[in-house]
């Protein structure tokens, strides 16, 4: 991670807030998406964007055909020389996986489990197949680190939040930015405050969490994500996920902010995490039933936290005295002591557990019939749309738990997790040294200031390298392993790296615009195959919904691939490059890099 920037003192806000109105004043001369009486697909004039520019002046793009219109995918697919299709304005803030309109439609899920908040796409007739528009004003996000507090209101126009958390610090609205404070439900005074109360709980009050060997955080129910976001200084990395619900833009303004997150919830399926991911598993008001159904959502955290992890509940049950609050902690107490989790700590509204090293404790309690053990050939399988299992795993083969040292020695840090899919030291740091080169070339190819990326995601990740040889510059990455590949997610995590798995067949769980460089190393040949009928042009579909305007594309892959995604590019409104690099075996490899135009419906 890049250098820190301390934020504002309250003092100084309206100074830095004039310091932006008087940057978009410069950035936003001239027409900003002016209306017209039907809609019209524009483009700003050839070189007049900046990396650092926000809303040009845009002017009607000869050659551009691209029709306004609401299309569905066909079989087989077909994509019009004109291009594809973009579809009407409303969509702007579509998620396949997550539309409310086609799950309402569904009558055999369990909604009491939620199981209408998980990802669950319609089928590929009823799914839209064309360009998701971004919404009218869309602006070039704020840069990183500021965009930690200060987002663009046009690009996430959304006030419900800020109505119904205002008081708990969660967003304010300020002018033509929104702005978040840092705060929580349970953290309304702060989240670094909250922080520092967490690590002194876990330590005695003699450290802080990082001391107390935290290093990826799961965060349940994350809101805003402002929790991940003042964990950074410490160099803790977070998962951070909440359901599209209610509050169904948090995710959203998480990934504008430029904290890493994704839409998910816990539910009928298992995360899709490895197990033995996290030293602390974290839920604030996190809206999760953990007591119902014998506790099968507290089995799901023990199977993705790391011995001695901490499960940290900050919730009423927790606290208060009222109403049903004494039963449902009571229940929470009798889960927690059948599966040996250790109460260390109940203070100021929040509760921590430790998941035992030892376990022959938990053994115990399945001779005595409290716990259920799981098989241990479920242990290694992808956990991609996997049913919940309501048993926890255990660690009987201590080898597999080699002490993992602190981050950054992590980064680089040979595991077990290598061990066991056959990765050999050497060629490890062989694909260590590979990625150096590559990024290095990479940026030098993209000609921007690395302030101007900051949310990225590699695809089809592999060991992690590529993330790793980001890892100083002021980005975070998501690692995606798609679910039929070898399963490489435990070594990501081994490495304090944070990602999941993925099947590209399907759109991912994220809103439209919220990556600015898409990572693709030979995943397009490992999918041509499928036998779902999953296309090329799918993919590229995806890759244009959650890629933000201007953003970059960098596709490594056969030469077959490369060619079809050349002719496509155009239909798809980007700009390709194509470039040689050598591969891991020091042959020359061609490299596209494509970058999204901006573009908009007025």
């Amino acid at each position: 991670m890049g250098p820190w920037w301390s934020p504002p003192e309250p003092r100084s806000v309206q100074l830095l807030l004039l310091g932006l109105a008087l940057v978009a004043a410069s950035f936003y001369a001239g027409t900003l998406f002016q209306s017209s009486a039907s809609p019209a697909l524009i483009l700003p004039p050839s070189g007049s964007r900046s990396p650092d520019s926000s809303n040009p002046q845009v002017a009607d793009a000869p050659g551009f055909t691209n029709k306004v219109g609401v299309t569905y995918r066909t079989t087989p697919v077909s994509v019009p020389d004109y291009g594809l299709d973009v579809c009407p304005l409303e969509y702007n803030e579509y998620v396949p996986c997550h539309d409310a309109a086609y799950v309402s439609s569904l009558k055999n899920l369990d909604r009491s489990r939620h199981e209408d908040l998980e990802h669950i796409c319609p089928p590929r007739e009823k799914r839209l197949f064309c360009l998701v528009p971004p919404p009218n004003d869309y602006k070039i996000p704020v840069r990183w680190p500021m965009s930690r507090d200060y987002v663009w209101r046009s690009n996430v126009n959304h006030s419900h939040l800020s109505e119904v958390k205002g008081g708990q610090n969660w967003v304010h609205e300020s002018g033509k930015l929104w702005w978040f404070p840092g705060g929580g439900t349970h953290f309304k005074h702060g989240a670094s405050e909250y922080i520092e109360r967490l690590g002194n709980m876990t330590t005695n009050s003699t450290g802080d969490l990082s001391s107390a060997g935290v290093v990826q955080v799961l965060d349940v129910g994350c809101g805003v994500a402002s929790f991940s976001a003042y964990l950074l200084p410490l160099d803790i990395h977070t998962m951070s996920f909440a359901p599209k619900d209610g509050h169904e833009n948090q995710i959203q303004f998480a990934l504008e902010r430029g904290i890493g997150a994704m839409i998910s919830v816990l539910a009928t399926k298992q995360l899709p995490y490895p197990g033995n991911s996290f030293e602390m598993v974290h839920c604030s008001r996190c809206r999760v039933d953990w007591h119902e159904n014998d506790g099968i959502l507290l089995k799901e955290v023990d199977r993705l936290l790391r011995p001695n992890g901490y499960f940290v509940y900050s919730a009423p049950p927790a606290y208060r005295k009222d109403k049903d609050f004494p039963i449902i902690w009571e229940k929470l107490i009798n889960i927690t002591t059948a599966m040996c989790w250790k109460l260390i700590a109940k203070h100021v509204q929040t509760a921590i557990w430790v998941k035992p090293e030892d376990e022959s404790c938990r053994q115990k309690s399945a001779d005595m019939k409290l716990l259920n053990i799981c098989d241990p050939e479920y242990s290694s399988l992808p956990s991609w749309k996997a049913p919940l299992m309501n048993c926890v795993r255990l660690n009987t083969d201590q080898s597999k738990l080699r002490k993992l040292p602190p981050r950054p020695d992590r980064l680089l840090f040979y595991s077990r997790s290598l061990e066991i899919i056959g990765v050999t030291p050497e060629k490890f740091e062989n694909n260590n040294q590979f990625w150096r080169d590559q990024v290095r070339k990479y940026w030098s190819l993209l000609g921007v200031e690395k302030t101007s990326i900051r949310n990225v995601m590699d695809m089809n990740a592999n060991y992690g390298g590529f993330a790793v040889a980001l890892s100083t510059d002021p980005v975070w990455i998501m690692n995606i392993v798609p679910h039929t590949t070898i399963n490489t997610l435990p070594v990501i995590y081994d490495r304090g790296l944070i990602g999941s798995y993925h099947d590209w067949c399907q759109p991912f769980s994220t809103y439209p615009r919220s990556y600015d460089l898409l990572h693709a190393s030979h995943l397009f040949s490992h999918y041509q195959d499928r036998v779902e009928g999953c296309s090329l042009e799918d993919i590229l579909l995806e890759i244009d919904r959650i890629i933000r305007p201007q953003g970059f594309i960098i596709i490594r892959d056969e030469n077959t691939s490369l060619s079809r995604i050349s002719d496509l590019a155009p239909k798809f409104l980007w700009d390709v490059t194509t470039h040689t690099l050598e591969n891991e075996e020091n042959m020359p490899e061609e490299v596209l890099i494509c970058r999204k135009k901006f573009w908009a419906i007025t």
